[in-house]
C-alpha cells in the first residue's frame, strides 16, 4: 500500500480495522461509519477484522476496532515494531467487562452496588456483549440464580453482577487527550442496541455535574489505556452517577462527524510527538 498524507501533510500509511460483525451486534453499519469518517480525514485504508486476522497490511498507523485475540496479538507485535496502534490492543483487553469492573473497583470509581432492591444485571465478563443474552436483567435473586445457570449452560463462567440503579440512563463518548466529551439520553432518541435502555424509562434529565462524569470517564480511559472510548452511566435523582459500562471505540453514532474530526486530530497529535 502506498503511503498517503495525513491531515498535516505528514506521509503515513494508515490502516483502519473494522470490527467483526460478531463483536458489533445491531451496530455493524454504525461502527463502520465512524471508522470510515476518520479514515476519510486521514486518507487511510479500511480492512475487515476477519481479513486482518490472516493478513494484516503493513502500516505505520493502525486504527483499531478489532476485538479478536488473534488480531490483538498481531497488533501487539506491530506496536513492538514501532507502529502506532489506537486503541492499543492492551486497552481493548482491559475493556472486557470483568477487567474493567475490577479496575473501577480498584480505583474507587462510582459503580452500582452489588446488592439492591430493584433487581440485578448479569453481564458476560470475558468479552463485550455479542448478543442480547449476554446482558440480562433479573428482577430478584431467584431470577439471578436462574440466569447464572443459563450462562453456565453456555459455558460462560466469567460474569459481572450489578444491582439495578434507578435514574436517567446516559451514553457518553470521548477522545480523552483532546478533551472531546459528549453525553446523550437514549430515552430521548430511542436508539438502542438490545432494548435494555427501556428499563430506566423516559429520562427526567436530573441535574448533575457533567464535568465530574467527564473526569471519571477520562480517568478510566487512561487507566484502561483506551483514549477513544464510550460508555453508559446512570444519573440518580439526587445528581450522583454510577458508571455501568465502558467500551473501546464505540460507534459515536450520535456525533459521528464531530468525533471523527477529534479522533483524526488525536492521531496527528500522536504522530507529531513520535
Amino acid at each position: 500500500m502506498k503511503d498517503k498524507g495525513s491531515m498535516d501533510g505528514t506521509p503515513q500509511s494508515i490502516v483502519g480495522i473494522r470490527r467483526a460483525e460478531r463483536f458489533s451486534p445491531n451496530s455493524v453499519g454504525k461502527d463502520e461509519a465512524i471508522l470510515r469518517a476518520v479514515l476519510d480525514r486521514l486518507h487511510g485504508l479500511m480492512v475487515r477484522e476477519e481479513d486482518a486476522a490472516t493478513a494484516l497490511s503493513p502500516a505505520s498507523v493502525y486504527l483499531n476496532m478489532a476485538r479478536s485475540n488473534k488480531v490483538l496479538a498481531l497488533l501487539k507485535a506491530k506496536a513492538t515494531q514501532g507502529a502506532l496502534v489506537l486503541n492499543p490492543a492492551e486497552g481493548v483487553e482491559a475493556c472486557r467487562r470483568s477487567r474493567i469492573d475490577a479496575l473501577m473497583h480498584q480505583y474507587h470509581l462510582p459503580l452500582p452496588p452489588l446488592e439492591g432492591h430493584s433487581g440485578y444485571w448479569l453481564k458476560r465478563g470475558d468479552a463485550a456483549a455479542q448478543e442480547a443474552a449476554d446482558v440480562v436483567f433479573c428482577e430478584d435473586e431467584v431470577a439471578l440464580a436462574a440466569a447464572k445457570e443459563r450462562f453456565a449452560a453456555r459455558h460462560i463462567t466469567d460474569y459481572v453482577v450489578q444491582a439495578h440503579v434507578r435514574g436517567d440512563l446516559v451514553k457518553f463518548y470521548g477522545v480523552e487527550p483532546t478533551g472531546f466529551f459528549r453525553v446523550f439520553y437514549p430515552g430521548d432518541d430511542g436508539e438502542s442496541k438490545f432494548g435494555n435502555e427501556q428499563m430506566n424509562g423516559r429520562p427526567h434529565h436530573y441535574f448533575y455535574q457533567k464535568q465530574h462524569l467527564q473526569a471519571s470517564a477520562e480517568l478510566l480511559s487512561r487507566l484502561a489505556h483506551t483514549p477513544i472510548y464510550g460508555g453508559d452511566a446512570i444519573i440518580t435523582p439526587d445528581g450522583d452517577f454510577v458508571l455501568i459500562d465502558f467500551n473501546d471505540w464505540p460507534s459515536f453514532s450520535r456525533c459521528v462527524d464531530e468525533a471523527a474530526t477529534h479522533i483524526a486530530q488525536f492521531v496527528n497529535m500522536q504522530l507529531r510527538t513520535r
